[in-house]
């Protein structure tokens, strides 16, 4: 059902986007790993009745190659908006997931002018809003937050049949996981300093705590919170029947 295809050249990135249907612009950014499809497949269809959605693949991911540039929100946020410019949207809705929810962040953040409302997906705004159990390996085949078996034979069969290196999956992975573990979040101040509307969502069992996403609601002014329940961090975004009639509501 895309409506069009394309890439941007933007800092120095070939960036793949795809967009759908009509209206308000709405950009979509996949978490780490992820693709538009992985990640948005069961939502698209029903946002683009309302919505000129623009899915975009990232540095690395899906059909954007890496360019071996430092992965990180302001670098990510800096591509988004170049694509804006390239596509001649003023502003936009833009929800992410993950790794896109920090984008997300990045962007009510460092480019107020650009956005309409934001919608960051499983996110923290500090380290310590992280589950204890990501920071435990002796944790990791057992802990109910974390990817499947499944979910790592996605990852990998996504990137072979979309990257322009299909090759460098494990390498790429051990990149993404040092850079994520490096990322910083934003002070109280940034925090308070948000204009646009924000909803926050994650999974009552993300790799955010619960107690976290109640502090961010509290930083934020005006930001809406909802915590899908039994729901993992890969499921967030597959729970279209929870996020779908908030996603309308919220985005109008």
């Amino acid at each position: 059902m895309t409506t069009d295809s394309g890439y941007a050249d933007v800092n120095g990135v070939h960036m793949y986007y795809e967009t759908y249907g009509e209206g308000t612009p709405l950009v979509l950014l996949h978490g780490g790993m992820l693709s538009i499809d992985l990640n948005f497949a069961g939502l698209i269809p029903t946002l683009a009745r309302k919505h000129r959605v623009i899915g975009v693949e990232m540095q690395g991911h899906g059909r954007t190659a890496d360019t071996g540039r430092a992965i990180t929100p302001a670098a990510l946020a800096a591509d988004v908006v170049g694509l804006l410019d390239h596509l001649g949207i003023d502003r936009a809705h833009v929800l992410g997931h993950s790794m896109g929810g920090a984008v997300t962040m990045e962007l009510a953040v460092s480019h107020p002018d650009r956005v309409r409302s934001v919608v960051p997906i499983s996110v923290s705004v500090r380290p310590d809003g992280m589950h204890p159990d990501l920071a435990d390996p002796s944790k990791f085949a057992t802990s109910p937050i974390m990817p499947t078996q499944q979910d790592f034979q996605d990852f990998a069969a996504e990137y072979k049949r979309l990257s322009p290196h299909p090759d460098h999956f494990d390498e790429f992975l051990a990149m993404l996981s040092a850079s994520n573990a490096d990322l910083k979040g934003w002070t109280d101040e940034q925090l308070a300093a948000i204009t646009a509307p924000v909803l926050l969502v994650l999974g009552d069992r993300d790799f955010t705590t619960n107690e976290h996403a109640a502090l961010m609601q509290q930083l934020i002014p005006g930001s809406q919170l909802a915590i899908l329940p039994n729901t993992t961090h890969m499921q967030v975004t597959r729970r279209a029947d929870l996020l779908l009639p908030m996603l309308d509501d919220f985005l109008g």
